[in-house]
Protein backbone atom coordinates (compact mmCIF):
# COMPACT_ATOMS: atom_id res chain seq x y z
CA UNK A 1 0.00 0.00 0.00
CA UNK A 2 2.92 2.34 0.63
CA UNK A 3 5.75 1.61 -1.83
CA UNK A 4 3.28 0.03 -4.28
CA UNK A 5 1.19 3.18 -4.02
CA UNK A 6 3.74 5.21 -5.99
CA UNK A 7 3.65 5.91 -9.71
CA UNK A 8 6.57 3.54 -10.27
CA UNK A 9 4.80 0.57 -8.67
CA UNK A 10 1.38 -0.94 -8.38
CA UNK A 11 -0.38 -3.98 -6.92
CA UNK A 12 1.72 -7.03 -7.64
CA UNK A 13 0.37 -10.48 -8.65
CA UNK A 14 2.46 -12.25 -6.01
CA UNK A 15 2.03 -15.84 -4.87
CA UNK A 16 3.25 -17.87 -1.88
CA UNK A 17 5.16 -21.11 -2.08
CA UNK A 18 5.63 -21.79 1.61
CA UNK A 19 5.41 -19.86 4.88
CA UNK A 20 7.83 -19.97 7.78
CA UNK A 21 5.52 -20.19 10.78
CA UNK A 22 8.04 -19.87 13.59
CA UNK A 23 7.37 -20.14 17.31
CA UNK A 24 8.84 -16.71 17.97
CA UNK A 25 6.87 -13.58 18.82
CA UNK A 26 6.39 -10.75 16.35
CA UNK A 27 5.02 -8.05 18.57
CA UNK A 28 5.94 -5.12 20.81
CA UNK A 29 9.26 -5.95 22.43
CA UNK A 30 9.26 -3.95 25.66
CA UNK A 31 11.71 -2.98 28.36
CA UNK A 32 11.23 -5.18 31.40
CA UNK A 33 11.53 -2.41 33.99
CA UNK A 34 8.33 -0.40 33.35
CA UNK A 35 5.66 -2.85 34.48
CA UNK A 36 4.00 -3.55 31.12
CA UNK A 37 1.90 -6.72 31.29
CA UNK A 38 -0.46 -6.33 28.30
CA UNK A 39 -0.61 -3.89 25.35
CA UNK A 40 -3.01 -1.60 27.26
CA UNK A 41 -0.16 -0.91 29.69
CA UNK A 42 1.76 0.80 26.87
CA UNK A 43 -0.49 3.83 27.35
CA UNK A 44 1.69 6.84 28.05
CA UNK A 45 4.89 4.88 27.39
CA UNK A 46 7.61 5.84 24.88
CA UNK A 47 7.06 3.79 21.73
CA UNK A 48 9.53 3.71 18.82
CA UNK A 49 8.41 5.09 15.47
CA UNK A 50 10.92 4.11 12.79
CA UNK A 51 11.29 6.69 10.04
CA UNK A 52 10.97 5.17 6.57
CA UNK A 53 9.67 1.81 7.88
CA UNK A 54 5.89 1.89 7.33
CA UNK A 55 5.50 -1.87 7.72
CA UNK A 56 7.08 -1.88 11.18
CA UNK A 57 5.03 1.13 12.25
CA UNK A 58 1.84 -0.47 10.96
CA UNK A 59 2.69 -3.61 12.92
CA UNK A 60 3.10 -1.61 16.09
CA UNK A 61 -0.23 0.08 15.31
CA UNK A 62 -1.83 -3.37 15.31
CA UNK A 63 -0.24 -4.30 18.64
CA UNK A 64 -1.46 -1.07 20.21
CA UNK A 65 -4.93 -1.77 18.82
CA UNK A 66 -5.11 -4.99 20.84
CA UNK A 67 -5.19 -2.80 23.94
CA UNK A 68 -7.61 -0.33 22.37
CA UNK A 69 -4.79 2.21 21.93
CA UNK A 70 -3.58 4.37 19.06
CA UNK A 71 -0.43 6.42 18.58
CA UNK A 72 -2.25 9.30 20.27
CA UNK A 73 -2.19 7.29 23.51
CA UNK A 74 1.59 6.83 23.61
CA UNK A 75 4.65 9.03 23.36
CA UNK A 76 5.99 8.56 19.83
CA UNK A 77 9.80 8.55 19.75
CA UNK A 78 11.29 8.73 16.26
CA UNK A 79 14.37 6.73 15.27
CA UNK A 80 16.25 6.64 11.98
CA UNK A 81 16.41 2.86 11.82
CA UNK A 82 15.35 -0.47 13.33
CA UNK A 83 18.65 -1.11 15.10
CA UNK A 84 18.74 2.44 16.45
CA UNK A 85 15.30 1.94 18.00
CA UNK A 86 16.47 -1.14 19.90
CA UNK A 87 19.58 0.70 21.05
CA UNK A 88 17.33 3.55 22.14
CA UNK A 89 15.44 1.24 24.49
CA UNK A 90 18.67 -0.04 26.04
CA UNK A 91 19.73 3.61 26.48
CA UNK A 92 16.37 4.43 28.13
CA UNK A 93 15.29 6.74 25.29
CA UNK A 94 12.22 4.60 24.51
CA UNK A 95 10.32 1.72 26.06
CA UNK A 96 8.99 -0.46 23.24
CA UNK A 97 9.63 -1.34 19.60
CA UNK A 98 7.99 -3.78 17.23
CA UNK A 99 10.27 -6.69 16.46
CA UNK A 100 11.00 -10.39 16.56
CA UNK A 101 11.87 -12.25 19.72
CA UNK A 102 14.68 -14.10 17.91
CA UNK A 103 16.33 -10.90 16.67
CA UNK A 104 19.87 -10.31 17.91
CA UNK A 105 18.83 -6.97 19.36
CA UNK A 106 16.16 -8.71 21.45
CA UNK A 107 18.86 -10.77 23.16
CA UNK A 108 20.88 -7.61 23.71
CA UNK A 109 17.91 -5.95 25.41
CA UNK A 110 17.34 -9.06 27.54
CA UNK A 111 20.93 -8.88 28.81
CA UNK A 112 20.79 -5.13 29.44
CA UNK A 113 19.96 -3.47 32.74
CA UNK A 114 16.36 -2.99 31.54
CA UNK A 115 15.60 -6.56 30.54
CA UNK A 116 12.87 -7.58 28.11
CA UNK A 117 9.20 -8.45 28.38
CA UNK A 118 6.41 -9.33 25.97
CA UNK A 119 2.95 -7.78 26.43
CA UNK A 120 0.53 -10.69 26.75
CA UNK A 121 -2.07 -10.91 23.96
CA UNK A 122 -4.66 -13.36 25.26
CA UNK A 123 -5.98 -15.52 22.38
CA UNK A 124 -9.36 -15.63 24.16
CA UNK A 125 -9.71 -11.85 23.94
CA UNK A 126 -11.81 -11.91 20.76
CA UNK A 127 -12.44 -8.17 20.75
CA UNK A 128 -8.75 -7.42 21.12
CA UNK A 129 -7.85 -9.73 18.27
CA UNK A 130 -10.59 -8.28 16.09
CA UNK A 131 -8.97 -4.87 16.57
CA UNK A 132 -5.55 -6.28 15.68
CA UNK A 133 -6.77 -7.93 12.49
CA UNK A 134 -8.73 -4.86 11.45
CA UNK A 135 -5.34 -3.14 11.17
CA UNK A 136 -3.13 -6.10 10.27
CA UNK A 137 -5.14 -8.98 8.84
CA UNK A 138 -1.96 -11.07 8.52
CA UNK A 139 -1.49 -11.43 12.30
CA UNK A 140 -2.59 -14.46 14.31
CA UNK A 141 -2.32 -15.50 17.99
CA UNK A 142 0.76 -17.51 18.91
CA UNK A 143 2.13 -19.05 22.09
CA UNK A 144 5.75 -18.00 21.56
CA UNK A 145 8.47 -20.25 22.95
CA UNK A 146 11.53 -19.13 20.96
CA UNK A 147 13.56 -16.00 21.50
CA UNK A 148 15.10 -13.80 24.17
CA UNK A 149 13.88 -14.86 27.59
CA UNK A 150 11.56 -17.49 26.12
CA UNK A 151 11.61 -21.28 26.17
CA UNK A 152 9.24 -24.24 26.00
CA UNK A 153 8.85 -23.90 29.78
CA UNK A 154 8.55 -20.10 29.74
CA UNK A 155 6.44 -19.02 26.77
CA UNK A 156 4.05 -16.15 26.26
CA UNK A 157 0.76 -15.60 24.46
CA UNK A 158 1.71 -13.13 21.77
CA UNK A 159 1.24 -12.41 18.08
CA UNK A 160 2.99 -13.48 14.91
CA UNK A 161 2.73 -13.80 11.17
CA UNK A 162 4.65 -16.04 8.78
CA UNK A 163 8.20 -14.74 8.37
CA UNK A 164 10.08 -15.20 6.13
CA UNK A 165 7.94 -16.23 3.16
CA UNK A 166 8.90 -17.91 -0.10
CA UNK A 167 7.19 -15.91 -2.84
CA UNK A 168 7.09 -15.62 -6.60
CA UNK A 169 4.88 -14.18 -9.32
CA UNK A 170 1.69 -15.75 -10.62
CA UNK A 171 3.10 -16.23 -14.13
CA UNK A 172 6.05 -18.41 -13.07
CA UNK A 173 6.13 -22.00 -14.33
CA UNK A 174 3.99 -24.25 -12.14
CA UNK A 175 6.30 -27.24 -12.59
CA UNK A 176 9.32 -25.27 -11.37
CA UNK A 177 7.40 -23.91 -8.37
CA UNK A 178 6.29 -27.44 -7.47
CA UNK A 179 9.89 -28.64 -7.57
CA UNK A 180 11.07 -25.83 -5.30
CA UNK A 181 8.22 -26.46 -2.85
CA UNK A 182 8.90 -30.21 -2.79
CA UNK A 183 12.61 -29.55 -2.28
CA UNK A 184 11.84 -27.44 0.81
CA UNK A 185 9.69 -30.27 2.17
CA UNK A 186 11.96 -33.18 1.26
CA UNK A 187 15.17 -31.62 2.63
CA UNK A 188 13.63 -30.19 5.80
CA UNK A 189 15.63 -32.44 8.14
CA UNK A 190 18.84 -31.16 6.54
CA UNK A 191 18.25 -27.48 7.35
CA UNK A 192 15.75 -27.35 10.23
CA UNK A 193 18.49 -26.78 12.84
CA UNK A 194 20.67 -24.52 10.70
CA UNK A 195 19.35 -21.25 12.13
CA UNK A 196 16.91 -20.03 14.79
CA UNK A 197 13.38 -20.36 13.47
CA UNK A 198 14.27 -22.65 10.55
CA UNK A 199 11.94 -25.30 11.97
CA UNK A 200 9.07 -23.02 10.97
CA UNK A 201 9.32 -24.39 7.42
CA UNK A 202 7.94 -27.75 8.61
CA UNK A 203 5.07 -29.12 6.56
CA UNK A 204 2.81 -29.42 9.60
CA UNK A 205 3.33 -25.73 10.40
CA UNK A 206 2.14 -24.41 7.05
CA UNK A 207 -0.73 -21.91 7.32
CA UNK A 208 -2.42 -22.51 4.01
CA UNK A 209 -5.32 -20.16 4.72
CA UNK A 210 -3.60 -16.82 4.90
CA UNK A 211 -3.84 -13.40 3.23
CA UNK A 212 -1.74 -13.99 0.08
CA UNK A 213 -2.73 -16.62 -2.52
CA UNK A 214 -0.56 -19.65 -3.15
CA UNK A 215 1.02 -20.34 -6.51
CA UNK A 216 -0.61 -23.03 -8.62
CA UNK A 217 2.57 -25.11 -8.36
CA UNK A 218 2.50 -24.99 -4.56
CA UNK A 219 -1.23 -25.77 -4.51
CA UNK A 220 -0.52 -28.89 -6.57
CA UNK A 221 2.02 -30.03 -3.97
CA UNK A 222 -0.38 -29.55 -1.08
CA UNK A 223 -3.09 -31.36 -3.03
CA UNK A 224 -0.72 -34.29 -3.50
CA UNK A 225 -0.06 -34.24 0.26
CA UNK A 226 -3.81 -34.45 0.94
CA UNK A 227 -3.80 -31.04 2.67
CA UNK A 228 -5.96 -29.03 0.27
CA UNK A 229 -9.65 -28.53 1.14
CA UNK A 230 -12.69 -26.86 -0.34
CA UNK A 231 -12.40 -24.04 2.20
CA UNK A 232 -8.79 -23.45 1.19
CA UNK A 233 -9.80 -23.37 -2.46
CA UNK A 234 -12.49 -20.78 -1.70
CA UNK A 235 -10.02 -18.64 0.22
CA UNK A 236 -7.57 -18.93 -2.68
CA UNK A 237 -10.17 -17.77 -5.19
CA UNK A 238 -11.16 -14.85 -2.96
CA UNK A 239 -7.55 -13.72 -2.62
CA UNK A 240 -6.92 -13.93 -6.36
CA UNK A 241 -10.12 -11.96 -6.96
CA UNK A 242 -8.90 -9.28 -4.54
CA UNK A 243 -5.70 -8.90 -6.55
CA UNK A 244 -7.75 -8.57 -9.73
CA UNK A 245 -9.88 -5.83 -8.14
CA UNK A 246 -6.74 -3.96 -7.07
CA UNK A 247 -5.18 -4.29 -10.52
CA UNK A 248 -8.30 -2.87 -12.17
CA UNK A 249 -8.40 -0.01 -9.66
CA UNK A 250 -4.73 0.76 -10.36
CA UNK A 251 -5.39 0.94 -14.09
CA UNK A 252 -8.34 3.23 -13.41
CA UNK A 253 -6.16 5.63 -11.41
CA UNK A 254 -3.41 5.62 -14.02
CA UNK A 255 -5.90 6.45 -16.76
CA UNK A 256 -6.26 9.93 -15.24
CA UNK A 257 -3.87 12.87 -15.16
CA UNK A 258 -2.50 14.03 -11.79
CA UNK A 259 -0.72 17.29 -11.09
CA UNK A 260 1.39 15.93 -8.26
CA UNK A 261 2.35 12.80 -6.35
CA UNK A 262 0.03 13.88 -3.55
CA UNK A 263 -2.89 14.10 -5.98
CA UNK A 264 -2.00 10.66 -7.32
CA UNK A 265 -1.93 9.21 -3.79
CA UNK A 266 -5.27 10.76 -2.90
CA UNK A 267 -6.85 9.31 -6.03
CA UNK A 268 -5.32 5.88 -5.41
CA UNK A 269 -6.43 5.70 -1.79
CA UNK A 270 -10.02 6.57 -2.65
CA UNK A 271 -10.25 4.47 -5.83
CA UNK A 272 -8.70 1.46 -4.12
CA UNK A 273 -11.02 1.61 -1.10
CA UNK A 274 -14.12 2.21 -3.24
CA UNK A 275 -13.28 -0.70 -5.56
CA UNK A 276 -12.76 -3.15 -2.70
CA UNK A 277 -15.95 -2.08 -0.97
CA UNK A 278 -17.90 -2.42 -4.22
CA UNK A 279 -16.57 -5.98 -4.50
CA UNK A 280 -17.69 -6.75 -0.94
CA UNK A 281 -14.12 -6.77 0.39
CA UNK A 282 -12.61 -5.04 3.41
CA UNK A 283 -10.10 -2.36 2.35
CA UNK A 284 -8.40 -2.70 5.79
CA UNK A 285 -6.83 0.75 5.35
CA UNK A 286 -8.41 3.64 3.50
CA UNK A 287 -5.70 6.20 4.17
CA UNK A 288 -2.00 6.08 4.99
Amino acid sequence: MYEFGSRAWGPQPVRNLMLNSVQSALSAMTAGDIGVKTPVDLKGKRVAWIIGAPALNQNMTATLAFGGLTWDDVEKVEFGGYGAAWDGIVANQADSVFGSSIAGKAYALEKSNRGITYPVMDPEDKEGWARVQAVGSYFYPLYATEGAGLSAENGVHSSAYPYPILMTYADRDASLVSKVTNAMIDTFDMYKDAAPGADGWALDKQRLEWVVPLHEGAVNVFKDKGMWTDDLQQNQENLVKRQEVLEAAWKDVNSRQHDSDDAFQEDWMKTRADALKAAGMDPILERW
